[in-house]
């Protein structure tokens, strides 16, 4: 006889309402800005998922304010996140990846009490080959006084202060995690109706892990210490759980996998990229953020990367995030430099 398998009906919206009400006084904002996220991320899949019939694969022929090549998605995903979440009167202003400066709310609208940082679709350059892109994003409470505008003030804010974070995975299947400082927890969409539903709460990732997620091609313009913690993670030095190497190159998805399943990233820095690359408010804090709350840690080399200070929009950083032992070792080997 077959058994059916339980299916979770407890959806994204319902999930939010039951954490809020915990809560006698909130306000509902912060639960309005999860559920915009969720129409956007639900459009943005449905653009993932169209991209090779809908002529919206490869560069756009411009570049951002990395100077690197905007894909046509990295585009039509910022708009997306921009016009879902500018009117509901929740926000004084946004940060994007793609974008230069800070992003105001229109005078026709409402603001609130709140700032939002976002890498639209991390990964985006990978799209023409069908491998998983992602959506990432960062909420802190403004620290300017008055309702008028957001300011850069607000969003250079150490990663300690955000309220929430989370990113999107589009994939075999589009899933979304998130936390507010109770947990993580992964909502997958059932295309079926539609809706996010609970598949993954309370996510908690290995003390230990099985993957490392590191590009090898950057080994030559690695600082002595690096190596040897490369050479500590793959066993060359007598360490017995020798960790597999798997890197896609798609920053989401190393670091859902690694979530899962236990492992560390690690993009460490260089001769070529001494302050490392990726940037600090739009993907380590987020991520971060989620890692610690599942049980893992994230550091730049030497400082936890939550109690970093940021100094501007788009500051890089060297990072390690994943299982916590990994990590730490990571720490251990890096403060021989």
């Amino acid at each position: 006889m077959v058994q059916n398998t339980p299916i979770s009906v407890v959806t994204i919206d319902r999930f939010i309402i039951e954490q809020e009400q915990r809560y006698p006084e909130a306000t509902g904002a912060l639960s309005g800005i999860l559920y915009d996220l969720v129409v956007a991320a639900k459009m943005i899949a449905n653009k993932v998922r169209l991209a090779g019939l809908a002529d919206v694969l490869g560069a756009q022929g411009t570049a951002n304010v990395q100077g690197e090549i905007q894909q046509k998605l990295d585009v039509i995903s910022n708009d997306i996140l921009v016009k879902a979440l500018d009117h509901g009167g929740r926000l004084c202003a946004m940060a994007s990846e793609e974008e230069e400066g800070i992003i105001t709310v229109p005078d026709k609208f409402q603001r609130g009490n709140y700032v939002m940082l976002f890498d639209p679709l991390d990964g985006s350059s990978n799209i023409d080959v069908n491998i998983p892109v992602g959506t990432i994003f960062s909420v802190l409470r403004r620290v300017t006084p008055g309702g008028g505008p957001g300011t850069v003030e607000d969003m250079l804010q150490p990663g300690l202060k955000q309220v929430a974070a989370g990113y999107v995975i589009y994939g075999s299947s589009t899933m979304l995690v998130y936390t507010t400082g109770h947990g993580a927890h992964g909502f997958t969409l059932d295309p079926a109706i539609g809706e996010f539903l609970l598949s993954h709460p309370n996510i908690r990732i290995p003390e230990h892990g099985r993957y490392l997620s590191v590009n090898d091609s950057y080994e030559k313009y690695w600082t002595e210490p690096v190596k040897e913690l490369m050479r500590h993670y793959r066993g060359m030095n007598g360490r017995r759980d020798a960790m597999n190497v798997r890197y896609v190159g798609s920053l989401v998805a190393d670091f859902h996998r690694n979530l899962l399943g236990g492992g560390l990233f690690a993009y460490p820095a260089n001769t070529k990229s001494p302050s490392g690359k990726l940037r600090l408010l739009y993907e380590c804090n987020p991520l971060a953020f989620i890692c610690e709350q599942a049980g893992g840690a994230a550091i730049d080399g030497r400082q936890r990367i939550l109690e970093v200070q940021p100094t501007e929009l788009h500051q890089r950083s060297p990072y390690f995030v994943g299982s916590k032992a990994d990590v730490e070792a990571a720490a251990d080997y890096l403060a021989k430099a």
